[in-house]
C-alpha cells in the first residue's frame, strides 16, 4: 500500500515557475515508478510525466517536454515536478501517481495509487 500527498501548488503568472512535491509512505515506495497527471475543469485526466523506480528513465507528454522536469529522492520518499515557463493552459489540478513505468505512460488506467491533487493556476 502506498499513500501519496502532494504539495506546492498555487497561483503563478505566465512565464513563472513552480515546484510540486509528492511525499509517499509505505515500505515499497522505491519499487514503484512515479508520475504526474493533471485534470482541467471539464476535461479528462491527462498524463504529464513519469520516472522509473530507479530514477534513470523519464518520460514526458509533448505539451510539457522541455519545460517540466520530474525527479525523485527515494531516501526521502518524494517525487518532484519542476515546472518552468508556465502557460495558462497548464492550469489544472495536478495528481501524483504510482504504478509501473509502462502503466503510467499508458494513462490513468495504468495507475495503481493516486494522491488527492494540488491546484496549479497560471494567470496574470
Amino acid at each position: 500500500q502506498v499513500q501519496l500527498v502532494e504539495s506546492g501548488g498555487g497561483l503563478v503568472q505566465p512565464g513563472g515557475s513552480l515546484r510540486l512535491s509528492c511525499a509517499g509512505s509505505g515500505r515499497t515506495f522505491s519499487t514503484f515508478a512515479l508520475g504526474w497527471f493533471r485534470q482541467a475543469p471539464g476535461k479528462e485526466r491527462d498524463f504529464v510525466a513519469a520516472i522509473s523506480f530507479s530514477g534513470t528513465s523519464t518520460y514526458y507528454a509533448p505539451a510539457v517536454k522541455g519545460r517540466f522536469t520530474i525527479s525523485r529522492d527515494n531516501a526521502k520518499n518524494t517525487v518532484y515536478l519542476q515546472m518552468n515557463s508556465l502557460k495558462a493552459e497548464d492550469t489544472a489540478l495536478y495528481y501524483c501517481a504510482a504504478g509501473g513505468f509502462g502503466g503510467l505512460r499508458a494513462g490513468p488506467r495504468g495507475t495503481d495509487y493516486w494522491g488527492q491533487g494540488t491546484q496549479v493556476t497560471v494567470s496574470s
